[in-house]
């Protein structure tokens, strides 16, 4: 079993990773925000899961290992597969997705591609009390770390397409409203911007 792999990024795709560990390069499906913010040759450590199928041998990374927990329980929910529980880990938090169970709300799932409303429905009842609850929320905290994580988002938003004024002042806001645990995190403050966002806008984003 490979639960985790350290290495250089040799190529990315909107999907997926290649990683080298010693020699070896690992094909690893992620969530886009990850896809999008990995640069070949940077180091990258990712928590993994092995999906053995008769066919094939399918590795699923995550940089936060709650996210992979989470992949896990999702993949115990009839009807969600590999792909579809990647495709939520995407579009939601590990933090949104613990509070649209609690709270029995299927909507947030309804919204991820290739969830359809029976599913999502699923996950709501079959993920109760299985969860982590949602961290808690303080606003207003700052500091070396969480500055460094919003330069971070600031950056990989400019290269997606945003002025750096729009892609600045969307993190550092997003940030201000986000839990510590996600404020520290780049990939889950990186997503919660994309989705305040939306789609970037051809002229308008870049001005």
């Amino acid at each position: 079993m490979i639960s985790s792999l350290r290495g250089t990024v040799l190529s990315t795709g909107a999907d997926h990773v290649i990683v080298e560990v010693g020699g070896v390069g690992f094909f690893v499906f992620v969530p886009g925000d990850v896809a999008h913010t990995a640069r070949a040759g940077s180091e990258l450590r990712l928590h993994t899961s092995l999906i053995v199928r008769e066919d094939a041998l399918t590795l699923f990374g995550f940089t936060e290992r709650a996210e992979l927990d989470v992949f896990t329980q999702l993949l115990s929910v009839t009807g969600v597969g590999p792909k579809s529980a990647l495709g939520v880990l995407g579009h939601l938090t590990v933090d949104q997705i613990a509070a649209a169970v609690a709270d029995d709300d299927d909507a947030p799932f309804r919204r991820v591609s290739g969830i359809g409303p029976k599913t999502a429905k699923l996950i709501v009842v079959q993920l109760a009390g299985k969860l982590q609850p949602p961290t808690a929320t303080p606003t207003g905290r700052s500091g070396p770390a969480a500055d460094a994580v919003i330069a971070q988002v600031t950056a990989a938003l400019v290269g997606l397409g945003w002025s750096e004024k729009v892609a600045t002042d969307a993190a550092a806001e997003t940030a201000d409203a986000a839990s510590n645990a996600d404020r520290a995190s780049v990939p889950a403050l990186l997503r919660q911007t994309l989705a305040a966002l939306g789609p970037a806008k051809t002229g308008g984003a870049r001005g």
